[in-house]
């Protein structure tokens, strides 16, 4: 005689469905999860963007320093080797685009810019020149400057072909 006893069909039913069963976990990411990536990213492209701009501001810098150290100094010698003199302060670098008044028209062989017009500066300002240079350098020369990110004359961040005063 078999002494274990079976439990009812019925009863075992039941039993099974009250069971916690581990569930199977779908496969993908949580709300939690996908909202705390998109958070990352956006504090991630914040800061690339606000360096960005560093970057842009420092080449906008070098830009202005370059024209007024480098790329005008050749259509000005130019001017010079043609006429005799640099444009006077009133005349100022539009004398590399169109021939200046009571100039002979004879002698300048301009335009001395590759452009129709005198370029502005990174900061859409008007560069601005000056003979003779009122900043010392050695006589005979002449000033070219930007008034840099602040568009203000004399300011701190103006940019001049002229050395830095120690």
């Amino acid at each position: 005689m078999n002494t274990t006893m079976t439990l009812p069909l019925t009863f075992r039913r039941a039993r099974a469905a009250h069971t916690v069963r581990p569930r199977r976990l779908a496969p993908g990411f949580t709300l939690t999860e996908i909202l705390i990536a998109i958070a990352l990213i956006v504090i991630i492209v914040t800061v690339a963007v606000t360096n960005l701009n560093g970057v842009l501001d420092s080449g906008k810098v070098t830009a202005a320093q370059i024209f007024v150290t480098q790329s005008v100094d050749t259509p000005l010698l130019s001017y010079k080797m043609a006429m005799g003199h640099f444009p006077s302060t009133e005349q100022g670098l539009q004398a590399l685009v169109v021939c200046p008044e009571g100039e002979s028209a004879m002698s300048w062989k301009g335009p001395y810019l590759n452009t129709s017009d005198v370029p502005l500066d990174p900061w859409k300002n008007p560069y601005h020149y000056a003979y003779p240079s009122a900043h010392g350098q050695a006589p005979g020369k002449y000033d070219v400057w930007s008034t840099g990110p602040s568009g203000q004359e004399g300011a701190s961040d103006n940019i001049g072909n002229w050395a830095p005063q120690q």
